[in-house]
């Protein structure tokens, strides 16, 4: 059993990494302006008509949800409904893995809900998913913007998305508590532009 000095000063330590991780994040869109112009890139595929997928796995498969759900339903305030679909459904997804194998359920969702001049939301927090990466080369080959929200060095990931987003956090929790802050941006940012 772990002593209460060891528990107090994990805890510490964890509060410091994740305060770290959002001060970089403050500095970073501060300095690249990256979030602020990704909103403006995905309320203009929305305004056009278009719509955002997102997907990931587990985690990243929640913020993808979460994101897709946010603009769907509402987020701060009453305004219609955005096209945003998370590529989720579980009888797609299972479908997809037997039939076509698991490297492939989200490049099927893409080509079964995507087109030219719509989004794609892509989460990864090793940059590596083999899954997210034939999404995205499914979306590119449509004609869809991709946006790669990473983690760690960004992976194959940061080369293949037209924008790509990278926490330089080294353990998935630290990337995604930080993925979770810049979807809200996201959709904070789709809101103050459409709205």
């Amino acid at each position: 059993m772990l002593s209460q000095d060891t528990g107090d000063s994990a805890l510490t330590k964890s509060l410091a990494d994740a305060a770290a991780l959002l001060q970089w994040l403050q500095q970073f869109e501060a300095r690249e302006g990256i979030i602020a112009a990704t909103g403006d890139t995905l309320a203009g595929c929305l305004q056009r008509g278009g719509r955002i997928l997102s997907c990931g796995n587990g985690g990243s498969m929640c913020d993808a949800m979460h994101f897709a759900q946010e603009l769907s339903g509402h987020f701060r305030g009453k305004r219609r409904a955005l096209a945003a679909q998370a590529i989720s459904d579980v009888s797609h997804l299972t479908c997809a893995a037997n039939d076509e194998g698991f490297d492939s359920v989200f490049a099927r969702g893409v080509e079964a809900w995507g087109k030219a001049g719509d989004a794609l939301l892509a989460l990864s927090t090793s940059g590596n998913s083999r899954n997210v990466i034939e999404a995205v080369r499914a979306a590119r080959a449509i004609g869809m913007t991709t946006v790669g929200l990473l983690g760690r060095d960004g992976g194959q990931l940061r080369g293949l998305c037209d924008v790509a987003i990278v926490v330089p956090g080294t353990t998935s929790d630290r990337i995604q508590e930080v993925h979770i802050k810049i979807v809200h941006l996201l959709i904070e940012q789709i809101e103050l532009r459409l709205f």
